[in-house]
């Protein structure tokens, strides 16, 4: 709760309206029994006097009506007070659960890409979902259930106590008996309900990445493994919640148990003080109507205990990510290239994703403006390593990056990363038009420079062929159309952006030959005047380039143009020599 008090914090004030408003509704609800107390009594000796024929004796039905009246006034003002207290407290649980999940989706913004390589993407939506939602649901269930049921439970020991001291003090016994009981079973379903959080996010990192995969999934014929393998986190979820819910729902039986017990008792005990007169028979009902009001709250506290600690759970994993480790914060006074030529420089640059295994050390590039710059190597040279760093997606171990002799650290990232343009092989849209995917690279591009945009890249041909042409609705997983359409349009994109440093990481592997041909035109005219690094593996794709880095085991083993490595009949000859040899 400590943690959640900065998001309550702005909207105290509907807090502090439902609570005022939760006593007036727990103050009409303790009224009413006493009141009714009144009409059984006086009833009751109305009926004895005519049963004793006592001259004038009759039913008292001005009195009854009175107390009717009254009743009235309190069973509506119990109703108000109960729709005020859950329209202001739902104001203010919706609007602190919109601000937490403001500040996760800010969280995400600011942690490093380490983070995310480490967790599966549906544990991450599940935080941001599941948790928040269990949190919103528990508060809105519980908080004003539970503040109610606080102020009963005094209202009626207080009213007890006021009918008759020993009665009271018997009916008391039961609160520390189901404090106990309370307490005994939590402490053991918390650490289920913790078990069972983790099970979900487990469950929904599952299914996110095999219906990702889906394709490949059927493709291998593993539908039963990945069966097998769901049913088995689905029961390891099922077995968490039974235990669980379980363990949690033995509170209410036990609790309702000691509650018969101690009605027994006062109910023996309120008999024989009704017979000698020490209270009357409608004092005797008030009382037994209170200690229901004691036993309902309990009982309701124990069927939201549940949810409670789900919340506590959920809670726990919220505010775990909220405080994880952030991006190293930015430069006290950042550095911004106001006339930006291109160049970019290594300087014994050392980095690995653990401090105990170097991946690149003592890295050494000069890479001047305007030059296409090459990163050719085997699968796991650290080619894509070099352009996350470059990028500062992870930040070097040792040494520094440069781009116009200013250090990328300090720099702001945002301006960093708006010098680049970058086009992956993982393509990435989103559900919308064709022309608002294009427009990503420049909220501000018009019309036709979308269509130049897409003229260049080699995809306007195609947007013209489609019902809705530009105005096409791509689906949510742009299965609307070909992996290498999705490439085309991702490079349309970038270049729409017209960023000063262009990277490609192998941006033409989606495409068939002829594309692939029309694209390196394209790409020369792009690439033309500005700085570019491209990560390839078909070789014959970067035979014009300026400068050709060879990367082997984290270290540029050669650097030249393509006849200079050629004719050093060193590694990049023999690498280059095999693609035509396999293809032959």
């Amino acid at each position: 709760m400590k943690k959640l008090y900065p998001y309550i914090k702005p909207y105290l004030k509907f807090f502090i309206v439902a609570i005022l408003l939760t006593i007036g509704y727990a103050g009409f609800l303790s009224a009413a029994p006493m009141v009714e107390g009144f009409i059984t009594t006086r009833l009751k000796d109305d009926v004895v006097n005519i049963a004793n024929k006592v001259p004038g004796a009759a039913i008292s039905f001005s009195y009854i009506i009175k107390i009717l009246k009254l009743l009235l006034v309190i069973y509506i003002g119990n109703v108000l007070c109960s729709y005020g207290s859950q329209y202001f407290l739902t104001t203010g649980i919706q609007n602190t659960m919109r601000d937490l999940r403001n500040d996760v989706q800010r969280k995400i913004a600011k942690l490093p890409i380490s983070y995310f390589d480490k967790r599966t993407v549906g544990d991450i939506l599940s935080i941001i979902s599941n948790d928040i939602d269990t949190m919103s649901n528990a508060l809105q269930q519980s908080l004003s259930r539970i503040l109610s049921a606080f102020l009963s439970i005094t209202l009626a020991i207080i009213l007890m106590f006021y009918i008759n001291p020993i009665m009271g003090a018997v009916a008391v016994l039961l609160i520390p008996g189901s404090a106990f009981i309370m307490k005994f079973i939590m402490k053991r379903s918390s650490v289920m309900f913790k078990k069972q959080q983790v099970a979900l996010g487990n469950l929904n990192g599952y299914i996110q990445e095999r219906y990702t995969g889906l394709t490949e999934i059927k493709l291998y014929g593993k539908q039963e493994d990945s069966i097998e393998q769901f049913k088995e986190i689905n029961n390891n979820l099922c077995e968490n919640g039974f235990r669980a819910q379980f363990i949690s729902g033995l509170m209410s039986p036990l609790i309702s148990f000691l509650t018969y017990i101690a009605i027994v008792a006062v109910t023996i005990l309120g008999a024989t003080f009704t017979i000698t007169g020490a209270i009357t028979v409608g004092q005797l009902q008030a009382f037994i109507r209170y200690m229901w009001q004691l036993n309902e709250p309990l009982e309701q506290v124990t069927q939201l205990s549940s949810a409670i600690q789900s919340a506590m759970a959920a809670s726990a994993r919220v505010f775990e990510f909220l405080s994880e480790t952030e991006e190293v914060p930015e430069a006290e006074n950042p550095v911004k290239i106001n006339d930006l030529k291109g160049n970019v420089t290594f300087e014994n640059v050392s980095f690995g994703y653990n401090k105990d295994k170097m991946l690149i050390e003592h890295l050494n590039v000069n890479v001047k403006s305007g030059q296409m710059v090459a990163i050719v190597g085997p699968t796991g040279a650290g080619k894509t390593t070099l352009i996350n760093l470059l990028m500062r997606f992870y930040d070097v171990n040792n040494g520094a990056i440069k781009v116009d002799g200013v250090n990328i650290k300090d720099m702001k990232r945002d301006d960093l990363r708006s010098i680049f343009g970058m086009v992956l092989q993982d393509t990435w849209l989103f559900n919308g038009t064709i022309a608002d995917n294009i427009k990503y690279g420049k909220e501000d591009a018009t019309r036709q420079e979308i269509e130049n945009a897409a003229k260049t890249a080699n995809v306007n041909h195609f947007i013209k062929t489609q019902p809705d042409g530009y105005n096409m609705i791509l689906n949510e997983e742009s299965s609307n159309v070909s992996v290498g359409e999705k490439q085309l349009l991702t490079i349309a994109r970038a270049f729409l952006a017209d960023p000063a440093i262009l990277i490609l990481d192998e941006a033409t592997s989606s495409v068939d030959t002829r594309l692939e041909l029309m694209l390196q035109t394209a790409m020369k005219n792009i690439m033309k005047d500005r700085t570019s690094f491209v990560i390839a593996h078909r070789l014959s794709t970067i035979r014009n380039a300026d400068l050709i880095l060879v990367m082997k085991s984290g270290t540029i083993i050669e650097q030249g143009t393509h006849d200079e490595l050629m004719k050093k009949k060193g590694f990049y000859e023999k690498l280059y020599m095999s693609q035509f040899q396999n293809q032959a």
